[in-house]
């Protein structure tokens, strides 16, 4: 059995401890996440129904579309031993499912992202089953990452900063926002990724919206951008990093701001370590940002999880009394807006170790000035 194999297999023997210690009897897996962590198979995301079926007794098996069985055993999932089921269009797949289950009036778990359509065809397959969520079994099993993820999301921090280190090339007055985007997307791509996720580039009045959609605003000369981007690399892990650019002289205020929110981003990274709460580090940079007079611009949570979700555990919050442990992974990106005005944020990708954080993205926090 290969490396990947054995990595997987041991995956699903620790989801399957983990399902009979909660008293669930199986999970129920749909293409996504939760799917490739376990089995390694990047299942397509179709109506017909895909289902990674994992008991909490018993020997876990997959269920695919006929015409996908192939891709399934072509994939990692083909190496672990696991029965790879595939049925054709006129069969009944939940149906299939129900009659394979050892307890079918027991307790299952659905994973988060499962489509309500297929959620709603396993409870009439399984009329006296109780259905529950199987992110609350899976998410402190992913939340911790193995040496082997920690490695992929290095990679994926490096193909960022790359792009990152690269702004200057697209990033000038007399362009619009889409103009710059468009660059930064084929730019994620051609340095490592195999696709962009998301490409912020806020200027102007629109870096006070941390989500803000690029639009056909010309960039001007003085004018503040926020640029947030990230993509997932071909091994399905994550990268997510935001800088802050000027096109030309700075605002004085802006120059503020931006101390401020590089001082608590800073204070936050270095600060990191296992035993504290996410909460305690969300007040780290928060209760900095409010003694400088900047608390209400601070409108959201510190931080979220990364790996293969670009958005999953631990989430950085406040009040939350999450205890961080080695391995997990997880962004720092305080941020501060003045609707109207302007924007930034500050965001690295760190994983906590066992002493202090290690910071995945290299890339200077400074504000870049481009001509």
């Amino acid at each position: 059995m290969s490396t990947t194999a054995l990595h997987l297999t041991d995956r699903l023997e620790r989801a399957r401890k983990a399902t009979a210690a909660a008293g669930l009897d199986a999970l129920l897996i749909s293409p996504g996440a939760d799917l490739r962590y376990l089995t390694g198979y990047d299942a397509k995301p179709l109506e017909r129904l895909t289902c990674l079926v994992l008991p909490a007794e018993g020997e876990p098996f997959l269920v695919v579309p006929e015409l996908e069985r192939a891709a399934a055993h072509a994939s990692p999932a083909g190496t672990l031993g696991i029965d790879i089921t595939g049925w054709v269009e006129t069969e009944d797949p939940y149906a299939l499912v129900a009659s394979r289950l050892r307890r079918p009036n027991g307790r299952v778990a659905v994973d988060n992202h499962m489509w309500a359509e297929k959620t709603s065809a396993f409870r009439t397959a399984l009329p006296y089953t109780h259905q529950a969520l199987a992110g609350d079994v899976l998410s402190m099993l992913r939340i911790r990452k193995a040496a082997d993820e920690a490695e992929a999301l290095r990679r994926a921090g490096a193909a960022i900063d790359r792009v990152h280190s690269r702004m200057g090339e697209w990033l000038r007055a007399g362009r619009t926002e889409r103009e710059v985007a468009r660059d930064i997307a084929e730019a994620i791509v051609a340095e490592g990724h195999v696709r962009a996720d998301f490409v912020i580039v806020g200027s102007g009045p629109n870096s006070a919206s941390p989500h803000h959609e690029v639009s056909d605003r010309v960039i001007g000369p003085g004018d503040p951008v926020l640029v947030d981007i990230g993509g997932t690399t071909e091994d399905g892990y994550c990268s997510d990093c935001t800088r802050n650019y000027v096109v030309g002289r700075p605002p004085a205020d802006y120059l503020r701001l931006h101390e401020v929110l590089l001082a608590a981003q800073n204070l936050q990274t270095t600060t990191i370590g296992p035993g504290m709460t996410a909460g305690e580090l969300d007040a780290v940079g928060r209760d900095l940002i409010t003694d400088a007079g900047f608390g209400p611009y601070f409108i959201h949570r510190t931080g979220h999880g990364i790996g293969l979700e670009g958005h999953e555990e631990p989430y950085i919050l406040t009040g939350s009394e999450l205890v961080l442990e080695p391995g997990m992974a997880f962004s720092i990106e305080p941020g501060i807006y003045l609707p109207g005005r302007f924007g930034a944020r500050i965001e690295d990708i760190v994983i906590c170790a066992e002493e202090g954080g290690e910071r995945l993205n290299r890339t200077s926090r400074e504000l870049v000035v481009l001509p």
